[in-house]
């Protein structure tokens, strides 16, 4: 199905042999149902991750709203409740958060984004209940082995399924990235003692060496470090010419600080953030130390796609989302949505949406259209895992409108549907 046959009005998520679709609104031609089909949803609202769930609020009303008069599926109608819960930024807030909507919600499927400390502790909840679990947002190898799988091993997943970005399209895309511009291709790295850093230290810096960078790797830190000198030291003794990161949005702010402070802000290039970095309010804070830092976007505004189950696109949310609330988009937006429009697909897929089993049956074959573009869990690196792209990006002062920063897309190897939108300028210009 291309991306242009999508309607606000119809869905078709394929698994397999198997065709389901769902329509929104009740038709009066099909048999209706007193069922409600009940998705939980879980992300960080508040506390030190509340960035990425800044957004989900506006998302949330957009999704309930194309869904309150209900939708048909395999002719039968059901209503849908969507129930939303904040992590407080806690891991074990977050899988307890995932019983109670198990236990004493009875959720027909949970959808969890952003970060390991979110997902991670959803998703083993889930498995552990046999509730189907749709979760964004993360890398997949930490989602995938951080919770136990073995490589080489089959998957031990049946019911938690993840969709979206791994190690590989963070090498594409930094590789593609850190080309446009000439360095001395020394990179120095900083990765937290975490789901993320250990992931990331273990799988991207052996293929940035392979791929004839050298890596300057001061060790792990433990998330909260307060004093960045030592590290900072061994970058500027090394003439890194590149930096890349994974921290949390308060670890990078004080590192960064403290790195202009000691004039390490002057021989780098190439400021490559992740984790942090996603979100205007994180560039904001970094006054004018913000400007041409380079980012990486899972979704952006002038991704080219639509969801199927609001019939918005990228620009159509991204504009909404600013005259409601008079903040600058984020790309939560469209990561938050596409969970939902996953979720949907799925339960439109099942052959009976309120059985838990069949939902997780179609799970392995399942492709479902999103606002992020397709989502294919049969053409994963793994089982449970789809393949979501990680798109080039960087943050310059704009000129003109409301916001301070413009966020423009550099490069686009992971998804060449995705345009793109400006040039890549060097850090320490």
């Amino acid at each position: 199905m291309t991306q242009s046959s999508l309607t606000r009005r119809s869905l078709l998520a394929c698994a397999g042999a198997a065709l389901g679709s769902f329509t929104l609104g009740r038709s009066s031609a099909f048999a209706q149902s007193t069922a409600t089909l009940k998705i939980g949803f879980i992300s960080p609202i508040s506390g030190p991750l509340a960035g990425f769930g800044q957004t989900d609020g506006y998302v949330l009303t957009q999704a309930r709203d194309a869904l309150a008069a209900g939708v048909t599926i395999n002719g039968t109608g059901y209503g849908v409740e969507l129930l939303d819960r904040d992590t407080q930024s806690d891991p074990a807030r977050a899988g307890q958060l995932a019983r109670d909507l198990i236990n004493n919600d009875g959720v027909d499927v949970i959808v969890a984004v952003s970060t390991p400390e979110t997902i991670n502790p959803v998703s083993d909840a889930c498995e552990a209940a046999g509730v189907p679990c749709i979760s964004t947002v993360m890398p997949w190898e930490a989602w995938y082995f951080g919770r136990g799988a073995k490589p080489g091993e089959a998957s031990p997943f049946k019911y938690t399924y993840h969709f979206g970005f791994g190690v590989d399209e963070f090498y594409e895309a930094y590789i593609s990235q850190w080309s446009l511009i000439e360095t001395n291709k020394k990179v120095g790295v900083m990765y937290p003692n975490d789901a993320d850093g250990n992931a990331i230290r273990a799988v991207l810096a052996p293929k940035l060496i392979e791929a004839g960078y050298e890596v300057v790797d001061p060790g792990a830190y433990e998330t909260g470090t307060s004093d960045f000198s030592q590290q900072i030291a061994q970058f500027r003794a090394a003439g890194v010419e590149i930096f890349n990161t994974f921290p949390i949005p308060p670890d990078f702010a004080a590192f960064w600080r403290q790195a202009a402070q000691q004039g390490l802000h002057r021989q780098i290039k190439i400021v490559q953030l992740a984790k942090t970095g996603l979100f205007p309010a994180d560039i904001e804070a970094l006054g004018g130390l913000g400007d041409n830092m380079a980012s990486a976007a899972y979704w952006h505004r002038d991704f080219p796609y639509v969801s199927p189950t609001t019939g918005l696109t990228g620009a159509q949310l991204c504009d909404g989302y600013e005259a409601a609330t008079g903040k600058q988009w984020t790309q939560q937006l469209g990561a938050t949505l596409s969970a939902i429009d996953v979720a949907m697909a799925a339960l439109a897929a099942a052959g009976d949406p309120k059985d838990r089993d069949s939902v997780a049956a179609v799970l392995p074959t399942l492709k479902a259209d999103s606002i992020g573009g397709l989502v294919d869990f049969t053409s994963g690196p793994v089982k449970n895992v789809a393949h979501g792209p990680i798109i080039g990006t960087q943050w310059q002062v704009a000129e003109t409108g409301d916001f301070d920063f413009n966020y423009v897309i550099t490069e686009n190897a992971t998804d060449t549907n995705v345009p793109i939108t400006g040039e890549l300028r060097a850090y320490n210009a």
